[in-house]
């Protein structure tokens, strides 16, 4: 049988009652657009200007979204999913850096990641942004394909050993790097330096994935493009599909510049390029591997179907699904339980350094339609079995 999504027992079995009703405020308010986004804009300037909020943050949006502070408690949190059979993506979620000594000192805590997810049965997986290892301005030039100066090709080169050194943490340890998309205006970028690392260390197996972001419409072609290259140059393609992460900012720099959107019409495009992909990869298991990065239910269904169809077994670890940590339980431990692999994506760091991706998580829940009306009434109906 395939996964019910509705079976909130299984969803929810790893919360105790206590958090699920503390999950149960936390949607509530995402679920009112002006108070969810005054209270982005509370956060923030507290941040900005210092104010003691750490504690109120971590108590709340922090504990729902990330794994911890540091690798210790992050590691506290993979322990306690491995309980419940689910796998863990460790990304040290620090952004906004922009200096050669922050990006040089963002290797070893990524190689320390890496190195103690080695250790663990259930964390196959580290993601890492570009962005967190060579400057935005570079990688910018380079998507325009303008000439660099010696000085930035010196820089550019630093920009790659350094994803290199964590590459080949992951090829030695056998634990798989998700390179994530970014904004368009950089993806060239950083879909050249994930082609450079999937050359050296995808030769038996995928160890390198490159991400697609199928809210744009040029993705589906383009990772096509990508895998026929892998088959050209002879090594094992590593697909990661996800919807998206950028829609609204990708809008406004093409309004405000005066170049057509690289975004899908509309939500149906989005799905129906989603779909296709994840059907092209399925079609092509023997020289691809895949990790299908959804929230979608009909997606999720799809791919399993998919695999059950055609009798390929449900724990092969060709194929992962994944669901951010906090966020679609229903999907994430209904799909372990059924025999498929799965894994969360678990943000750490320090609270004041992880707040721009928890104020993304917090914008997504308030605009992706009905996801955050989803959560609630799935914790509203656990709550009540609970009670029952």
């Amino acid at each position: 049988m395939l996964p019910d999504f509705n079976n909130t027992e299984i969803a929810f079995q790893y919360k105790s009652t206590s958090e699920l009703k503390q999950a149960q405020f936390l949607f509530s308010a995402m679920h009112m657009p002006t108070i969810s986004a005054l209270g982005i804009k509370l956060t923030q300037w507290s941040i900005k200007v210092g104010l003691p909020v750490k504690k109120a943050i971590k108590n709340t949006i922090f504990k729902q979204f990330c794994g911890g502070e540091n690798l210790e408690e992050a590691a506290n949190t993979a322990y306690k999913m491995a309980k419940f059979n689910m796998n863990i993506i460790l990304d040290y979620s620090v952004e906004g850096k922009d200096a050669e000594v922050e990006f040089d000192k963002a290797v070893p805590e990524f190689i320390k990641a890496i190195d103690f997810a080695a250790t663990q049965p259930n964390t196959p997986f580290a993601s890492v942004k570009i962005t967190g290892f060579a400057r935005f301005g570079l990688l910018e030039k380079i998507h325009a394909n303008e000439t660099l100066s010696d000085v930035e090709q010196q820089e550019w080169h630093r920009a790659i050993a350094r994803v290199d050194k964590l590459c080949a943490a992951g090829y030695k340890n056998n634990i798989r790097v998700l390179i994530d998309a970014e904004e368009t205006w950089i993806q060239k970028a950083v879909d050249q330096l994930a082609e450079i690392m999937m050359v050296r260390y995808n030769k038996e197996k995928a160890i390198v994935y490159n991400t697609y972001q199928l809210y744009c419409h040029a993705s589906l072609a383009n990772m096509k493009k990508d895998h026929q290259t892998a088959l050209q140059k002879g090594y094992i393609f590593g697909s990661k599909l996800v919807r998206g992460a950028y829609m609204e900012k990708e809008r406004e720099r093409a309004q405000l510049m005066g170049y057509p959107s690289p975004i899908q019409p509309d939500k149906a495009a989005t799905d129906r390029d989603f779909d296709s992909a994840t059907l092209y990869c399925l079609q092509h298991l023997d020289t691809l591997e895949l990790f299908i990065g959804s929230h979608n239910e009909q997606s999720n269904l799809l791919a399993a179907t998919y695999l059950d169809e055609h009798n390929i077994p449900r724990n092969t670890t060709k194929v992962y699904f994944s669901q951010l940590f906090g966020m679609s339980d229903n999907i994430s431990f209904n799909l372990s339980n059924a025999g498929y692999k799965v894994a969360k994506y678990m943000p750490y760091g320090p609270v004041k350094d992880v707040v721009p991706y928890l104020m993304r998580r917090a914008q997504e829940n308030t605009s992706v339609a009905g996801q955050t009306g989803r959560e609630l009434t799935l914790i509203n109906k656990e709550l009540k079995r609970r009670k029952g």
